[in-house]
């Protein structure tokens, strides 16, 4: 385990599209552009599409277009030349509930041949809410909205709380399953009780079902559950050699962790943790406790993580194989070097735009995008100088 003492923390999340380099030149130079010093060289950052609501999750389609999903319930479809659609129609139902609302959004790996679009939300009913997983089809030459959606998961015990819903999917690398992360909805201990979904890494068939190697297939947990014990994960990423899943969680004041979880095991919260309260007492036991496992890294104090992204691309030869990580707190983008499962070095990315970074994701032409989460989001683009 690494740990870096006093700070806060994005590769392709999902599995990569293909993109057309026609497409590539009909993205938007933007009505914002500026040149940021880094420690490999000079990035250009860019604005692709503004006046998004709280903008939380971004995926891109084939056509070098992407669907972005606002918090306070709706879905955009994003023109590569910038142009913002009306709100996307039959999407699930949902609205902001604290720190619910529209969620994540992903294109399934195989959408050109079945259009599948996989979104989480705030379930809200009769006045309580939970995270839910959803897949409809969308028709990018239509472009007017989803069909055949479908429900294939709600958590169990909606509650009232506004905390704490998650979530990010991620595809596993042959796209037949996919995992999604849930919060604890502000109630720690039920991060600890594999019989209870909140705080946990759920993994499903793409049609809802549980696979048959799940841990507590057999018993000893929901079948759904892949691993336990997590505080609020909103980063997530697919290794791109191991095809492990990596997540990143937000800790309380300090303890934000990335964790690569295993099939059944436990990742402590809150019985274990390297923050504290936001009172100021221990969490817990302290550090570390028999059968409860440790993150690869934690920061201190905390970043507020969001988005991760693998990145892999050739736009940006020095970050190949770094892990980008969105920051909402410190308003940054982490990245961070790595030497197998440790994390070797950090860099502090664009704390001159002050703006909260919500999702990191790679698009099709090697460069990375990131949504803002304000009033008036932003669709950012991270591209490197021309020539």
């Amino acid at each position: 385990m690494t740990w870096i003492n006093r700070l806060e923390p994005a590769g392709s999340k999902r599995c990569a599209v293909v993109l057309g380099a026609a497409m590539l030149t009909a993205l938007s130079s933007a009505a914002f552009g500026q040149t940021i010093a880094t420690d490999t060289g000079d990035i250009i950052v860019e604005t692709v599409a503004s006046g998004l609501e709280h903008p939380w999750g971004l995926d891109f389609l084939p056509d070098g277009s992407m669907l972005v999903t606002e918090r306070a319930g709706r879905i955009r479809h994003v023109l590569p030349d910038g142009t913002v659609s009306a709100p996307l129609s039959g999407p699930p139902q949902t609205e902001a509930w604290g720190q619910g609302g529209m969620l994540d959004i992903a294109v399934a790996p195989d959408f050109t041949e079945t259009g599948d679009v996989y979104v989480t939300y705030a379930a809200i009913e009769r006045g309580r809410a939970g995270t839910a997983l959803w897949r409809g089809r969308f028709d990018p030459a239509a472009a007017q909205g989803f069909s055949q959606g479908e429900v294939l998961f709600r958590m169990d015990r909606l509650t009232r709380g506004t905390r704490h819903f998650g979530s990010r999917i991620v595809f596993s690398a042959d796209g037949e399953t996919l995992w999604f992360t849930i919060g604890d909805r502000g109630e720690p201990d039920r991060s600890q009780d594999p019989d209870d979904h909140a705080g946990s890494v759920i993994r499903l068939n793409r049609d809802g079902s549980v696979p048959a190697d799940n841990p507590f297939v057999n018993g000893g947990g929901r079948p759904e559950i892949w691993s336990i014990g997590h505080r609020n994960a909103q980063g997530a990423a697919l290794h791109p050699e191991t095809g492990a899943l990596w997540t990143v969680s937000h800790g309380a004041r300090g303890g934000d962790e990335i964790n690569i979880p295993i099939a059944g095991l436990n990742y402590g919260w809150p019985v274990i943790s390297y923050g504290r309260h936001y009172s100021g007492l221990r969490i817990g036991v302290g550090t570390e406790a028999s059968g409860l496992e440790q993150p690869i890294y934690y920061w201190d104090p905390s970043i507020a993580p969001s988005g991760a992204l693998f990145y892999t691309g050739e736009a940006f030869p020095a970050w190949h194989g770094n892990l980008l990580v969105g920051a909402l707190r410190d308003r940054l983008l982490s990245r961070l070097t790595l030497d197998g499962e440790t994390v070797a070095s950090e860099e502090r990315l664009l704390m001159e735009l002050n703006e909260r970074i919500r999702d990191v994701v790679q698009g099709p032409d090697g460069f990375v995008y990131l949504l803002t989460d304000s009033p008036q989001g932003r669709v950012l683009r991270l591209r490197p100088p021309a020539g």
